[in-house]
Order: structure tokens, then C-alpha cells, then sequence
């Protein structure tokens, strides 16, 4: 009887629950080194590990403009313990025009915190100043090449061609470090950038031609929009963090709450805004999911615009 009472007692005993997180995190990046993304992402995985008190890996897996790496996470039975970072446009326009393992409902959403200033660059040694000239020199020679990243600038450029009647001689590369250095050579004519431009503009190795948002770009207000030279294109793209959708809710709070506070760091700050002139902001929850879900619609109407 005495064995019975003993038993009944440690069931009633609460149980222990190990704290999140119990054991080293990966964070994966879906481009090469080198570029903004990944200058972000080395100095994210040191302030995460502060932040949580674990290890935390950097690891590269590029192909697809992140794509590759947003399909390993949707397949991973690691919860909170594998998280992505890159551009909202890797959930939100890929499974749209190429075969994915995912879809925007793949992930759970855990914050975004820098936004893109996406833009078309040009080398400073290239004889065109600006948008103009460059689309007369390539009615002259009768083509021009363009470093690209991802699927979605890909799309957008082959419309602006098509409306110029201008053909391209597209080059692909795996982030901003192949971009650079096909633009800096002078193997592209032109080329898409998410960042990586803002080191080279320093340096007076690179010009801006185009901004892709809806407003200027923060480090160059002078460059007029994508609209402003009379095309009906608009991108704008949130950074953003991302995990397995079977994650725990409190292991989703609790990288909510880390990076909050990784947003409000100071080498955060100097790193994304100071350095590379990029808003540093914070969406997380329902606001997030909202961006993201209006995001998508719109590219799926543009999709759906494009003439077959």
C-alpha cells in the first residue's frame, strides 16, 4: 500500500521542463558570404548567443535566392533550434512562379528587423551616369548584361526589357559578393543589389541607377524610383527571421524577445544603419504575418499580369 501512496505521489509531482534553449541553434542564410546579408547574419549569431546563452552556427546553404535554404527549414524536425534570416520575398514570391517543398504557411514568423533598399547598380567607371543612358547604350549595341541574385529581380528586369525592347544577357550569382565583383570588373553592365551596394558607394566603385521601393533609398534620395521612371513596379522587402512551423509557442517568444532586444543593440544599429544604410525596424505577430500575406497577393497579381 505504502508503494501504491509513493507512486501516486511523484505523479502528482510537477515535472521539470528544460528551459529553451538547452542546446546549440544553427542559423542558416540562404546566399554566399560576403554579402549584406551575411554581414548582418555574423554579427547576429553573436548577439543571439548572448542573448540566449547558447552557441549559435552561421551556416550558408545558397541557391534559389534563398530558396534552398527556406526548403531545408520547412523540412526540419528542429523547432526553434534552426532559424533562417533573409528577404520576406524568399516566403513570399518564389513558391509563387518555381516548384517548392514550402509556402508562405511553411514557417512560423518570428520577427522582422532591418528592411531592404533594394536597387539597380552600375559601376563608377561605366560611361553611363544614370537610367537614360544606359537604356540608350544598350538600344545601340543591342543588348546588355545584367548581374542578377534572385528569381523575383530576374522577373521584374525581363519586364522592364520588354517594355524597352532591350535584350539582356542575364548573369546569374549566388549574393551580393558575386554581384560586386561582376560590376566592379566590368563583366555586368548593370546588376540588382539588396544591400551590398552601400560599401561600394562609400568608395565611390559604385552608382545607383534605380531605387525598387515605393520611397528614395535612405543613403541616396537623389535616385529616383523604379515608378518615378515610369515603370508599374514596386518592391519592397522586409529582412526577416523565420522557424520550422511546428515551433513551440514559447520558443517562438522567446526569439521574439531576443531579438527585440537585438534590435535595440548598439553594434546592431551602427552595423545595419550607420554602415550599411539600412532602416533598422521591429515587426513580430500579427503585424508581421499582415505584411507578409499582403506581400504575397501583390506578387501573385503581378504573376498573374505577365504575359505568357
Amino acid at each position: 500500500m505504502k508503494q501504491v501512496v509513493l507512486l501516486l505521489l511523484l505523479l502528482c509531482l510537477p515535472v521539470s521542463v528544460a528551459a529553451y534553449p538547452e542546446r546549440p541553434l544553427t542559423l542558416l542564410v540562404g546566399f554566399n558570404p560576403g554579402g549584406s546579408v551575411d554581414r548582418q547574419a555574423q554579427l547576429l549569431v553573436e548577439l543571439l548567443q548572448q542573448e540566449l546563452g547558447q552557441p549559435v552556427e552561421l551556416l550558408h546553404y545558397p541557391g534559389a535566392g534563398g530558396a534552398a535554404a527556406a526548403a531545408m527549414l520547412a523540412a526540419s524536425s528542429e523547432q526553434g533550434y534552426v532559424l533562417q534570416y533573409g528577404p520576406s520575398h524568399t516566403y513570399t514570391f518564389t513558391p509563387l512562379v518555381s516548384p517548392t517543398s514550402y509556402d508562405l504557411g511553411s514557417f512560423r514568423y518570428v520577427a522582422a528587423i532591418s528592411r531592404d533598399q533594394l536597387a539597380l547598380v552600375t559601376s563608377s567607371r561605366a560611361p553611363w551616369s544614370n537610367w537614360a543612358e544606359l537604356l540608350k547604350q544598350g538600344r545601340q549595341l543591342g543588348e546588355l548584361s545584367y548581374a542578377t541574385q534572385i528569381l523575383l529581380d530576374r522577373y521584374l528586369i525581363s519586364r522592364i526589357a520588354s517594355k524597352e525592347g532591350i535584350n539582356l544577357r542575364i548573369l546569374p550569382t549566388g549574393g551580393g559578393a558575386g554581384m560586386a565583383g561582376l560590376v566592379l570588373a566590368g563583366d555586368a553592365d548593370f546588376a540588382f543589389s539588396g544591400g551590398t551596394h552601400s560599401r561600394y558607394l562609400e568608395t565611390g566603385e559604385m552608382r545607383l541607377l534605380a531605387a525598387f521601393g515605393e520611397e528614395r533609398l535612405l543613403l541616396a534620395p537623389e535616385v529616383p524610383t523604379l515608378q518615378e521612371l515610369g515603370y508599374d513596379l514596386v518592391l519592397d522587402s522586409l529582412r526577416v527571421i523565420t522557424v520550422p512551423a511546428d515551433t513551440p509557442d514559447d520558443q517562438l517568444e522567446r526569439l521574439v524577445q531576443a531579438f527585440a532586444s537585438i534590435t535595440q543593440n548598439p553594434r546592431f544599429i551602427k552595423l545595419t544603419r550607420d554602415t550599411m544604410q539600412l532602416p533598422v525596424v521591429f515587426h513580430s505577430g500579427t503585424e508581421l504575418q499582415a505584411f507578409l500575406e499582403q506581400q504575397s497577393s501583390s506578387l501573385r497579381s503581378l504573376v498573374e499580369q505577365q504575359p505568357h
